[in-house]
C-alpha cells in the first residue's frame, strides 16, 4: 500500500474542490465544476477502493480507473485555464492542480503496469 498516494490524492481532491468553488457562476462555470468535481475526486476515492481489493484482477481495474480519472480531470483543468475561467491565485493554483494530475496520471499509469506484470500479489 502507498499511503503517500492515499494523503496525495486526497490533498488533490480538496484542491479540486477549493477550484470548483471559485469558479464564476453561469453555464460554463458550473457545467466545467460538476465534471471536474467528479473526476477529481473520483481518482482518489477508486484508488482508495483499490487498496480494498480481493483480487490482482480488481486491483488493476480500480487503478486504471484512478488513471483514467485523472486523465480526464487533466482535460476539465485545461479548459478551466484555456477559456480563461480563473485569474490570479486562482489561475496558479489551476495550473498546480493541472501539474498535480499530470503526475497523477503517470503514477497510476506506473502502478498499473507493475501490478499486470507480478502475478502475485498486488503491489500497493
Amino acid at each position: 500500500m502507498m499511503p503517500e498516494l492515499l494523503d496525495r490524492t486526497k490533498k488533490f481532491a480538496l484542491g479540486v474542490m477549493r477550484l470548483c468553488d471559485s469558479l464564476p457562476p453561469g453555464a460554463v462555470g458550473w457545467n466545467l465544476a460538476k465534471q471536474l468535481m467528479r473526476s477529481g475526486t473520483s481518482l482518489g476515492a477508486n484508488y482508495r477502493e483499490a487498496q480494498r481489493a480481493r483480487s490482482k484482477a480488481e486491483f488493476a481495474s480500480k487503478v486504471d480507473i484512478s488513471q483514467q480519472e485523472a486523465a480526464e480531470t487533466v482535460y476539465w483543468l485545461e479548459l478551466v485555464i484555456e477559456y480563461g475561467l480563473v485569474q490570479g491565485d486562482t489561475l496558479q493554483a489551476a495550473r498546480r492542480l493541472l501539474g498535480e494530475a499530470g503526475e497523477l496520471c503517470l503514477i497510476l499509469s506506473a502502478i498499473s503496469k507493475s501490478s499486470r506484470a507480478s502475478p502475485e500479489k498486488k503491489p500497493h
